[in-house]
Parts: structure tokens; sequence; C-alpha cells
């Protein structure tokens, strides 16, 4: 059974991943197997995330770029393939948020969350769905988060609520016209995470954040690792359309 989680002669590429959750995600399926393309904005960052791949006996490749910019995309495709030959898991990691209450939040922040979180996604699918169907299989898998179910409290953050529940349908809109082609598409959603972007040690927010969660703690990034290769792998062969929510049960309530 264990063996179905295995990524051995896979290649994955993962966006925004050259720190954070993005990162957490790349060591992970390293760790399964996968060979990495790590892609993202910061150079040196990206070179620090290969040699911890490499640490693991996996082979990576740096591609710089930005999601939001299809011929940046399209680049990144053609740069996998010519490195390794081949293309089979794309993790749609790359994100923004803006904590702002909706009077306050402009035009352009509105468009720049919606730019990376949504239109991002849509590209990199498009452009890799399209050769995973030539190829007849391939697993995509888009982080969301539990806010594209619930409205976050005391922040209030609609643009990046919003992008996710969207993040969350385009997945089941894309797994369900794909699945008769060979590929999956899911989605993890994450809770509050000890991340750059989520400052989880702020008193003012461990009333709302913490404990209100059943666990009443915040996540770790490795805690999502294991799912991470579960989506992308074998391991998860009848799945496709599914948001697997890891939130310490904040949702439950």
């Amino acid at each position: 059974m264990l063996e179905r989680f295995r990524l051995d002669g896979r290649v994955a590429v993962v966006t925004g991943s050259t720190r954070g959750l993005g990162r957490t995600f790349a060591l992970a399926l390293a760790e399964a197997g996968a060979d990495i393309v790590v892609t993202g904005r910061d150079g040196a960052a990206a070179q620090h995330v290969v040699s911890e791949i490499e640490a693991l006996g996996s082979r990576a490749h740096v591609v710089l770029g930005d999601v939001t910019v299809r011929a940046d995309v399209e680049r990144l495709l053609a740069e996998t393939l010519a490195q390794f030959g081949r293309a089979d898991v794309l993790i749609n990691n790359a994100g923004t948020c803006i904590h702002k209450p909706a009077l306050d939040v402009t035009d352009d922040e509105w468009r720049q969350v919606m730019n990376v979180n949504v239109d991002g996604v849509w590209i990199c699918s498009q452009v890799f769905g399209r050769h995973f169907v030539a190829q007849g299989e391939g697993s995509i898998v888009n982080i969301g988060s539990m806010s594209g179910e619930i409205v976050n409290r005391p922040q209030f953050q609609p643009a990046y609520n919003a992008s996710k529940a969207a993040v969350h349908h385009l997945t089941k809109s894309l797994a369900a016209e794909w699945a008769p082609l060979g590929v999956r598409v899911n989605a993890l959603a994450p809770g509050y995470m000890r991340t750059d972007m989520a400052p989880v040690d702020e008193p003012r927010f461990r009333r709302h954040w913490i404990e209100d969660a059943p666990m009443e703690r915040v996540g770790e990034p490795d805690e999502l690792g294991p799912a991470i290769v579960f989506l992308a792998s074998d391991a998860s062969s009848y799945m496709t359309g599914s948001v697997l929510t890891i939130d310490g049960g904040y949702t439950a309530y």
C-alpha cells in the first residue's frame, strides 16, 4: 500500500516554492521521490530550496517567473520538459493576501489578489492541463483555504476569501471536465498555519485564530506535507474534484 504514495520517476512543479508552504510542499514531494521544479521570483531563495531538495536525493531545477503572465507559465512548462523530459504533477501554491475591511480595499488591491490567487491558478492549470490531457495523465493540486468556506475574524480579507472560494469551485469544474481524460484535480484547504503570511503569534489574533479551533493551536507547515503527497500520488487515484480541509477542526464549529 505505501508504494502508492511514492513519486519515483515523476516530476512535480510547485509554484511559489521559494518559501513558506510552497517550500514545504516541494520538500515533501522530493522526499516521496519526485524531481522538483522550483518556481517563484526570488532566485537566491529558490537556489536554497534546490539545495535542500538535492540533499534528499531528488533532482531540482529553478524556473523564475510570474504565474499571472501566460508567457512565463508556458516557459515554465517548456523548461520543465527540456530539463526532465516530462511533467506529472502541478501544485498551484502561489498566493497573496490583503487584510483590509471591504470599504477600504482599493481596485488595485482587489485585482492584485485575484490576479495571483485566481488568474494564476487558471493560467497554470490551463497550460499544464493541456499537456496532461495530451499525455493522458496528470495530477493538479490547487492550494485553497478554509477561508473559501468561512469568513475569517477578527481581520477582514474579502478579496482573499472570495479568491479561495473561486479556487475551490474552479478545482471542481476542471476535475469534472478532465476526469475522462485521465487528469485529476483536487484542492488542499489549510487553516491557520505558521508562515510568513499569517502572523499567528500576535496576541491580537489568539482569541479567534487559536482558541476558536478545537485543537487550540495553529498548524505547522510540515503537517501538510503528507496530504500533498497523498493528493499528488496514486494513493488518491479515485479522488478528484475534492477539497481536503486541514484546519485543526476550525471549520467544524
